[in-house]
């Protein structure tokens, strides 16, 4: 088994280099490669990026699920590992991977927690250990065998939210789905840029709309209107 990892980045030059040392410190002769795929940052994500190892590929669309996908297609190892950029990942992430596989687990993701004390983000994170679709989301990491991935045709391209519950929804239906029982740390900047209230209530209706069947272009409006986000 060997993993590529890839991480999907927009202005991310506070977290990247602080991400890829930790991949790569915990990382072993399993771990084939780093590749950030970059959505067009006006800041030095790339450059930084590069010069901490990664390899690094420039897209001009700004969007999770097209760049998630262009690294798919560079990546030459056998699982595809997909983490966020201010995500801190487990430091066992190749081993839990690998033991995942040996128990027939094709795809699967991390609990979580915050890095944040606030008793209401605590609350959040203690979900994350259930299977319920609405407790999952792209800040837990994503693994899945390349197989699969493409097998499944990867990320849906046109799907400007919500992308991870998409191919999450579609892994079940056909594969198996762990949760390793680990906790990565996510960060809180969302909620510390809105409030909690505001975020839990623009998740709660996003999420609602998306299985009632609303339209990208008003899921996305939506979301921006309701919170403030640089993602």
């Amino acid at each position: 088994m060997t993993i590529s990892v890839i991480i999907p980045t927009y202005n991310e030059e506070q977290n990247i280099v602080r991400l890829i040392e930790s991949l790569k410190r915990h990382g072993d002769d399993r771990s084939r490669e780093i590749i950030v795929v970059d959505g067009g940052s006006d800041d030095a994500t790339a450059r930084l990026a590069a010069a901490a190892g990664a390899v690094v590929v420039k897209t001009a669309t700004r969007r999770r699920s097209v760049q998630m996908n262009l690294g798919a297609e560079k990546a030459s190892g056998d699982v595809l590992y997909f983490v966020h950029a201010d995500v801190v990942v487990e430091p066992d992430y190749v081993a839990d991977i690998s033991e995942s596989l040996s128990l027939d687990y094709e795809s699967g993701c991390y609990r979580y927690r915050f890095n944040s004390n606030k008793a209401s983000l605590r609350i959040n994170a203690f979900f994350t250990r259930f299977p319920f679709l609405w407790c999952r989301g792209g800040d837990q990491t994503l693994f899945i065998t390349k197989e699969l991935f493409w097998n499944l045709g990867g990320f849906q391209e046109d799907y400007l939210i919500m992308e991870d519950y998409d191919i999450i929804e579609r892994i079940k239906k056909r594969s198996s789905f762990r949760i390793i029982p680990r906790e990565i740390v996510v960060s809180a900047r969302k909620y510390d840029a809105n409030s909690y209230l505001r975020v839990q209530f623009a998740n709660f209706l996003v999420f609602s709309m998306y299985f009632w069947g609303s339209s990208q272009h008003r899921l996305t409006s939506l979301y921006k209107k309701l919170l403030k986000t640089d993602q």
